[in-house]
């Protein structure tokens, strides 16, 4: 097995969304704001090789929206999708699997892209399964009204249309192990139904994917929950739980949002699981 940092592009969200009830004093301290109190944030997915098979997770915005949409998310910098992909010698039609942890457009975006003609959709990866659950996707295609705005049709619909479409059972309690793609599966239900966080073994160390059950370090302690969950005092049992056995086990976690720490660790104190060290891909996995 191979797993390779897939950089999908970096926008912005505001400061205060993403810490909720935190004050802007203390959060800006691991993640200051610009004028307009936006935060850098990353699309940072993962790429799986895995024999015969290609996975992978998330995929960042993708680049169909509208200058007016994304006029509000302030897209910056040179990484996308397909140069990140070349750079490992892939190309999109060499993916055999998109495993997506949940359908919010920064994550499932790039899943359907237009068609030559601009007249309609069609799947970016058009040699791929999807997966989702469909306890999620039904919750994402009848979205309530806090999360409709980050549900986007044009993202989620033409996945089932393509056949495409695959679905990962739900297990009786919230860890699946030995998953339908070779690696186990936490679900949670604190920032949406039934997000995927993938736990793989690589290099003798547990790499977990943690999508937005912790978006980047300035959110390891418990209050530091994001205005965009849909159950946030779910989300603080569900981080606690985790982060306990994340400091107890020496998990690796690996942050899709965090726009400075690919890779971090966290350990017991006297105030709680704290950040240990952090670390790039590339020095962490030679």
């Amino acid at each position: 097995m191979q797993v390779y940092p897939i950089e999908t592009g970096n926008f912005k969200l505001d400061g205060g969304a993403m810490f909720g009830v935190v004050p802007k004093v203390i959060w800006q301290k691991t993640n200051p704001a610009d004028v307009n109190n936006l935060i850098d944030m990353s699309m940072r997915c993962m790429l799986i090789e895995d024999g015969d098979r290609l996975i992978l997770i998330d995929n960042g915005t993708g680049d169909k929206q509208s200058e007016k949409f994304f006029g509000y998310y302030f897209p910056f910098g040179d990484a996308d999708l397909d140069s990140s992909l070349h750079k490992y010698g892939f190309h999109r039609d060499d993916i055999t699997d998109v495993f997506l942890t949940h359908l919010h457009f920064d994550h499932c975006g790039g899943s359907i892209q237009w068609n030559k003609s601009r007249t309609g959709y069609e799947p970016a990866f058009k040699n791929a399964k999807f997966w989702s659950n469909e306890n999620h996707w039904a919750w994402a295609t009848k979205p309530n009204p806090r999360e409709k705005a980050s549900f986007l049709k044009e993202n989620i619909n033409p996945i089932e249309a393509s056949g495409q479409l695959n679905f990962i059972s739900l297990p009786e309690k919230d860890m699946l192990k030995d998953g339908p793609l070779g690696f186990d599966i936490l679900f949670a239900d604190g920032h949406t139904e039934k997000q995927m966080i993938p736990h793989l073994t690589y290099q003798d160390k547990t790499l977990v994917f943690m999508a937005d059950l912790l978006p980047t370090v300035g959110h390891i302690p418990l209050p530091y929950v994001m205005s965009y969950d849909a159950r946030p005092l779910i989300t603080m049992d569900e981080k606690q739980r985790f982060l306990n056995k994340a400091a107890n086990e020496g998990y690796y976690l690996f942050l899709e949002h965090d726009a400075k720490n690919e890779i971090c660790t966290v350990k017991h104190t006297e105030k709680g699981v704290r950040l240990d060290q952090t670390f790039r891909f590339d020095e962490l996995f030679k």
